[in-house]
């Protein structure tokens, strides 16, 4: 019988691991998944015994990003609607970022949109060499809901990976990013995430959650939270306003599917 949970967690010595278990769907984020993981991780985040945390996600891919399907079925319009519903996407994301522990992000397959978003969000990205990578929220009329990238990336990079929209960006380009630590053959993605988490675990504790503290408050000083929070309310405004170009990628998903949408947008 398959396991219907949207997350699965355990404990492997010092390190809490977070799965995305919607394998079926690309481990898209619907609402029933984040939930699950908010409260997944904020336990991790109380257990004294977790000293690192590792995500990932099950089956094919990392994660196909926001479940399109979910929010079209949801029938979300007006500003006020989509300022609830990106809030929780937006804290969702960057709650891999707050936690006082260290977050290590283990991609394989896709990652592309929020995931990530919320890859960027971690201490740490590995992945397998033959994975992909993108947001190309800009090809469908949407907007970035935790941008993160020009902290990370630089403006020159930010505006590769934002403006174009290519969710087909090599595991290796994103390493000359700075987006990941390393790079693995496939299906050794997890042993390189639990080496770096034990070399983090076997550290002084204490040290590991100030020096993180430290490291963050030196984006705290240049601004990043109010910034972000400007550009989540750009993203409000142009999921509220429905251009031509997102108009048309949903009804063409509403009568199609997800998939004809998809390629729609691709051929142009």
């Amino acid at each position: 019988m398959l396991d219907q949970r949207p997350v699965n967690t355990r404990i492997e010595g010092r390190v809490g691991i977070l799965t995305f278990n919607r394998p079926q769907v690309m481990n898209a984020f619907n609402s029933a998944l984040i939930d699950a993981a908010n409260i997944a991780l904020s336990k991790f985040n109380d257990n004294d015994d977790v000293l690192a945390i590792i995500v990932h996600g099950n089956g094919k891919c990392f994660s196909a990003g926001f479940d399109m399907k979910e929010s079209a079925a949801r029938g979300i319009s007006g500003e006020e609607q989509w300022r609830d519903v990106l809030t929780k996407d937006f804290d969702f994301i960057m709650q891999f970022w707050n936690s006082p522990k260290p977050t290590i992000a283990v991609a394989h397959g896709y990652c592309i949109g929020g995931a990530m978003e919320l890859l960027m969000a971690c201490d740490l990205a590995v992945a397998s060499e033959n994975t992909f990578f993108g947001e190309p929220e800009v090809r469908f009329g949407s907007g970035i809901v935790a941008m993160l990238a020009p902290y990370l990336v630089g403006p020159k990079h930010a505006k590769e990976l934002l403006l174009t929209g290519n969710d087909r960006i090599t595991a290796q380009r994103c390493y000359e990013m700075g987006i990941l630590n390393r790079i693995v053959a496939d299906g050794y993605e997890m042993n390189a995430a639990l080496e770096f988490a034990d070399r983090i675990t076997s550290a002084a504790p204490h040290s590991v959650r100030m020096t993180k503290a430290a490291i963050h408050r030196t984006y705290e000083l240049a601004n990043m939270r109010e910034v972000m929070q400007e550009a989540l309310e750009t993203d409000i405004q142009i999921e509220a306003d429905e251009s031509p170009e997102r108009s048309e990628f949903n009804r063409i998903r509403r009568e199609q599917g997800l998939k004809a949408a998809l390629a729609w947008r691709d051929k142009r």
